[in-house]
Parts: structure tokens; sequence; C-alpha cells
């Protein structure tokens, strides 16, 4: 008669060694992912410390002189924007009259 030898033993050992290898495989997995997350936040301190600074505001232009408003009216009005009346009373309100 035939008799198998130690089924059982057999099934340990390579249910055994199956655990060990899948045991194995996730500790190299999660060591990767570590070192995923580190190298992420690595850059992200980089990029961090490489952007420049947010611009400052653009200091407010000073307003154009009463001389240069009065120019550009005459100007609009040699081209024909503005009619006589028109020149007439913006010149009277930059000069406050």
């Amino acid at each position: 008669m035939f008799r198998r030898r130690r089924p059982l033993l057999r099934a340990a050992a390579v249910g055994g060694g199956a655990y060990i290898a899948g045991k194995s495989v996730a500790r190299r997995r999660a060591a990767g992912e570590q070192q995923e997350g580190e190298q992420d936040e690595r850059l992200d301190n980089l990029e961090q410390q490489q952007a420049p600074a947010a611009p400052a505001a653009p200091a407010p232009a000073a307003p154009p002189s009463m001389a240069d408003q009065i120019s550009q009216l005459a100007t609009l009005h040699q081209q024909g924007a503005l009619t006589d009346d028109e020149f007439a009373a913006a010149k009277a309100r930059l000069l406050g009259g």
C-alpha cells in the first residue's frame, strides 16, 4: 500500500512560505510608500522655499498734474472728440470754476 507522507506538514510549509512572502511584499510596499511620502514632503518644502514672495501691491500712480490734464483735454478737442462746449466745461471743472 501507498501512504502519503506527512501531507499536513507539506501544506503547512507551503502556507507558511506564502505567508512570509506576502508579509515581505507588504513591508517593502509600505517602505516604498513611506519613502515616496517623505520625498513629496521634501519637494513641497523646496517649492515653498523657492517660490517668490507675493509681489507687493504697486504704488498708486500720482495723479497727473493740472497742466497734463488740460493738455489731454486740448488734444481731445483738436481731434474732434470734444466739442467747444464740452472742452470749456471740462477745463472749468479742472480749474475749479
